[in-house]
């Protein structure tokens, strides 16, 4: 019976690999889409108010930091993708791992900076005297809206693909045997 079972596991955990590895990939295909229609919304993004002038998104820092980490994150994703079925790039685990790492913490710290300034245009800040600007901009902090939560869905494929491939980078190593951690501990007093 137990023979039976551990076959059944192995056969299981074969099938389960290529399926990790379709969604790996699917993530990564999805992450391009979405980034570039961030990237374009907010890079076209500008507004005339014959009240209080233009408004575009290079006069802030925080939305061409996040124009440059969407542009960042949709080549990785195109060169990610690609490598995942290249044999001698798919056992580079550890370089998977820490790039998928360095690119979710990225996409945080833009999709915050973005959020910082989707808050400011429509809450304002009253302590250095800054208006909400949403209802001037209207159309501004529409595409600005659209194109934050693009990115915040990149966001979250690049969250997933960092348990994906931290799963990976860790399954590659045997749990410690608890008896021998006990026997060294023993011998070390």
């Amino acid at each position: 019976m137990n023979n039976n079972q551990n076959d059944e596991e192995i056969s299981s955990s074969k099938n389960s690999v290529p399926r990790l590895k379709l969604l790996d990939f699917s993530l990564r295909l999805s992450v391009i889409p979405l980034s570039v229609a961030s990237l374009c919304l907010t890079v076209t993004n500008n507004e005339d108010n014959p009240d209080y002038g233009s408004i575009k998104f290079i006069n802030f820092s925080g939305l061409k930091y996040m124009c440059c980490v969407a542009a960042i994150a949709a080549g990785y994703a195109v060169v990610a993708a690609i490598s995942t079925w290249i044999r001698c790039l798919v056992n580079k685990t550890w370089v998977f791992f820490v790039s998928d790492q360095v690119m979710a913490y990225l996409m945080v710290t833009s999709g915050a900076a973005g959020a910082e300034l989707m808050y400011l245009a429509y809450k304002g800040d009253v302590e250095v005297s800054w208006s909400e600007a949403c209802t001037a901009y209207g159309n501004f902090c529409t595409k600005l809206k659209v194109a934050l939560l693009l990115h915040f869905l990149a966001l979250f494929c690049f969250l997933i693909l960092a348990i994906i491939s931290a799963f990976r980078a860790f399954t590659m190593f045997d749990p410690p045997n608890p008896i021998n951690t006990q026997v060294e501990e023993i011998e070390r007093t």
